[in-house]
């Protein structure tokens, strides 16, 4: 790690690729982008995520939704976040306790704010032999019990409105892939962590597949030449929990 972590309570737990689970300061188990069982990164004893609270899913792409059925039965959160079209497939499928928002919107999770905001990247969604339409792509700020403020940006590319996220909700720290070929990689990522004026990255999207390319270092290498090398970039091993 590069510097102490402040995370304020809360817990940020990768599983590998955009999965992480996250316990709020108030004890909440929330899950983001359920792909566990079908994911080579994610460690075989996380691969059974116990109960949660709620389930936040940022598109439909089968490496963030490919878990999300099975999961939502044997971990039975009180919510299963999407953005309409995609929680609307979801229940389709049999998931409860669905919730569909759109962009902008804010959902009261027991204490935890979640605001939907913009993503840039695709959303189709594999039903069978099929690409059906799911919406838009999101990410989400996380305000916690206590305040602290947590965006995940799901797959995107950089954008400049990220600079609108940091002045609406003053995000404390940030979920970026860094990836490359299907998300911004380090370059875009650091030029991300600009917009957003986070003194935290938490680096996803990356490693799991030889497309995947963007490393740590060089999202670091390319924060120190925006004049941006205090930002603690905070590289988690696959299983790790870290806050």
């Amino acid at each position: 790690m590069d510097q102490q972590l402040d995370l304020r309570g809360v817990q940020v737990t990768w599983l590998g690729h955009g999965t992480f689970k996250l316990r709020s300061p108030g004890g909440k188990m929330l899950l983001l982008d359920p792909w566990v069982g079908g994911n080579p990164a994610c460690p075989e004893d996380q691969k059974h995520v116990g109960k949660l609270d709620a389930i936040l899913v940022t598109h439909g792409h089968f490496d963030h939704i490919g878990d999300a059925i099975t999961v939502a039965q044997e971990a039975q959160p009180s919510q299963v976040v999407a953005i309409f079209e995609l929680a609307a497939w979801l229940e389709r499928k049999g998931v409860q306790n669905t919730v569909g928002i759109n962009k902008g919107g804010t959902l009261d999770l027991d204490g935890i704010r979640v605001t939907m905001v913009h993503a840039e990247h695709s959303c189709g969604i594999q039903d069978g032999d099929q690409i059906i339409y799911g919406g838009e792509a999101a990410g989400y700020v996380l305000t916690f019990e206590n305040g602290f403020r947590l965006y995940a940006a799901g797959d995107t590319n950089v954008f400049g409105d990220m600079r609108l996220i940091s002045q609406l909700y003053r995000p404390q720290a940030a979920i970026l892939p860094i990836g490359d070929f299907y998300t911004m990689g380090p370059r875009e990522a650091a030029y991300a962590a600009q917009l957003l004026t986070v003194p935290m990255v938490i680096p996803a999207h990356y490693g799991t597949f030889p497309a995947l390319s963007g490393t740590p270092t060089a999202l670091r290498e390319a924060l120190a030449a925006l004049g941006l090398g205090t930002v603690t970039v905070a590289e988690l091993q696959p299983g790790q929990t870290i806050g």
